[in-house]
C-alpha cells in the first residue's frame, strides 16, 4: 500500500500491485499528499502487461482468472464504477489474488469524459470511491476511456499529475473490440506480430477486454501467454512506475 505521502512506491519488481487506503476527498480533508512523486519506470528485461477492460462482469472476467491462475501470472484490470458496483464479488476476487486493478471510468461515456477536465476527473473520483467502498483500497492507475490519443487536451497531463494518477494507454492491441466479430485466432496473430520489433523489446502493455461478449479473449488467453512467454517475457503488473508504451 502507498505511504500517505507515497515515499515508498518506488517498487523493485513489476508484479506487485500498487494501492491507496485513502480517496482523494479523504486526502484534501485531512491535508495528506496527493500528487506522486517522480518516479523511474521499471525497466529490467523483456515485460508484458496483459490489461483487460471493461469489466468486471460475472463470466468472462472470472474465465480470464481461471486461466491467469492456471498460468501463475498476474495482470492488471481496468473497471468502471457502473461494473464494479454489478459485480462486487468478482472485484473483490480480482484483489484478493494479486492482480492490478485500475480506474477506468464510471460508465464509459466520452460525452462525460472529454468535454472538460473537470469532468473527466469527476468520473474517475465517482469510480474510485466506488473501488474504495468495495475493497478499501482505491488505484493510483487509470486508462482513459478510447485511450488518451485523439481524446486528451493539453490540459490533461497536468491534471492528471495535480490528481495523483498515472494513466497508461497501451503498444500491442489484441484487436479484440474489433467490428466483425473477430475470433480467438485473430487476437493471437495480432499479438504475436505486434511483439516482434523494438518497439516492445523492453515493453509490452497489451490491450484485451474482459467484458461482455469477449468470450473468444477467454479462448485467446492460454495461447497468447504460451507465445509471450516464449518471446522471452514475465509478466508485471501495471503500476505508477510502469513504462510508458510509447
Amino acid at each position: 500500500m502507498a505511504a500517505e505521502d507515497f515515499s515508498n512506491l518506488q517498487l523493485d519488481r513489476p508484479d506487485v500491485p500498487v494501492y491507496d487506503t485513502h480517496t482523494l476527498a479523504d486526502r484534501r480533508a485531512q491535508g495528506l499528499t496527493i500528487a506522486l512523486p517522480e518516479l523511474t519506470p521499471y525497466r529490467e528485461g523483456k515485460v508484458a502487461y496483459l490489461t483487460f477492460d471493461d469489466g468486471p462482469d460475472d463470466k468472462n472476467t472470472p474465465a480470464v482468472l481461471d486461466a491467469l491462475k492456471e498460468a501463475g501470472i498476474k495482470a492488471t484490470f481496468y473497471v468502471t464504477g457502473t461494473q464494479a458496483e454489478a459485480h462486487p464479488d468478482v472485484l473483490r476476487r480480482i484483489y484478493a489474488e494479486g492482480h492490478a486493478i485500475g480506474n477506468h471510468s464510471y460508465d464509459h461515456r466520452y460525452e462525460k469524459l472529454y468535454p472538460s477536465v473537470d469532468g473527466f476527473f469527476r468520473e474517475m473520483e465517482k469510480t474510485d470511491a466506488i473501488i474504495e467502498a468495495i475493497l478499501g483500497v482505491r488505484p493510483l492507475i487509470l486508462r482513459a476511456p478510447g485511450g488518451r490519443i485523439g481524446h486528451f487536451t493539453s490540459a490533461y497531463e497536468p491534471a492528471l499529475k495535480a490528481h495523483g494518477y498515472v494513466e497508461h494507454d497501451w503498444n500491442v492491441s489484441s484487436a479484440d473490440a474489433a467490428p466483425g466479430h473477430p475470433a480467438a485466432q485473430d487476437f493471437i496473430d495480432n499479438i504475436s506480430s505486434e511483439t516482434d520489433g523494438e518497439a516492445t523489446a523492453h515493453t509490452a502493455i497489451i490491450l484485451m477486454h474482459s467484458s461482455e461478449g469477449h468470450e473468444e479473449t477467454v479462448k485467446a488467453l492460454p495461447e497468447i501467454i504460451r507465445i509471450l512467454k516464449e518471446k522471452g517475457y514475465r509478466f508485471g503488473v501495471v503500476t505508477p512506475m510502469t513504462p510508458q508504451p510509447w
